[in-house]
């Protein structure tokens, strides 16, 4: 069913509100990494609010959806959502990286935070989240599983594997979604080592795969749903995205990957989202 009007704006709303928590815990920090889920907040957003079966009601439940950060250095987008939902009180967000926190520079599994598996080394997400979707299958649950990657985590072999092995058990219950910005730490992946185009790829694999607009709700919902109705073969969306969507200095600098603002970059990044400084 396509978003309503109202849908599509609470989405927005809350996708502004995942980049304001975002700039902030990485500044508390002193470390981290603001740009890329500052471009995936709108379809992370997306998926969180209208595709994602997990609640605190139901976060120890066999049966509900499944999550997987792949590309596990964003988490701090992850860990504003899973406030967003309840499942981690706000006030822990500032205690991002900081010693003794569950929220640390990379997820750590915790099922009472909504926290599926620990990621961080590149490559390995796809691999879980396929294993995931065949145990869900085998157990004939009514669930799906979610998993998110990158182009440059694209550049790993291990994805290619697990691309090969959840198209060969048709792996129907399964979405990859994939944050294209074409930077990685290095500087830009079409000059590190391009991974070309993805969609062609994931569907050369056996794949449903669509690219869409990362920052169009809409179109990203609709690629969502279009995975659902898929039930033969897993689904990759393709999301053609901006590193540091929504903060101008961020925006597209691959510098932005993995650097903390300071206190006066802080507030010019939330002065530009809309929000004051604390």
């Amino acid at each position: 069913m396509a978003l309503t009007r109202e849908e599509a704006t609470q989405i927005r709303k809350v996708a502004l509100e995942v980049r304001q928590d975002v700039v902030r815990m990485v500044h508390a920090a002193g470390c981290g990494h603001p740009g890329g889920p500052l471009g995936m907040a709108d379809f992370m957003s997306t998926l969180f609010l209208q595709h994602l079966n997990l609640s605190r009601d139901n976060r120890l439940s066999d049966d509900r959806d499944r999550f997987v950060l792949g590309n596990g250095h964003t988490c701090a987008g992850y860990y504003a959502l899973l406030a967003q939902k309840g499942l981690i009180q706000r006030e822990e967000l500032l205690r991002f990286r900081k010693l003794g926190s569950q929220l640390q520079g990379h997820p750590h599994r915790n099922l009472e935070l909504g926290i599926d598996f620990s990621t961080g080394s590149l490559g390995t997400g796809l691999s879980v989240a396929a294993g995931m979707a065949l145990g869900a299958r085998l157990n004939s649950w009514d669930s799906r599983v979610y998993c998110t990657s990158s182009d440059g985590e694209s550049q790993e072999g291990q994805i290619w594997e697990a691309a090969t092995s959840a198209a060969h058990w048709g792996l129907g219950n399964l979405t990859v979604l994939v944050d294209f910005n074409n930077i990685q730490i290095d500087g830009r992946m079409r000059e590190i080592m391009d991974v070309r185009d993805l969609e062609a790829k994931y569907n050369a694999f056996g794949w449903h795969a669509v690219t869409v607009d990362g920052h169009d709700v809409i179109a990203v919902d609709q690629a969502l749903c279009a995975a659902k109705e898929t039930t033969d073969q897993p689904s990759a969306i393709i999301a053609i995205t901006t590193i540091g969507k929504g903060v101008s200095y961020m925006e597209d600098a691959s510098a932005w990957h993995g650097v903390a603002p300071n206190d006066e970059q802080l507030a010019q990044a939330l002065e530009e989202l809309g929000a004051a400084v604390s």
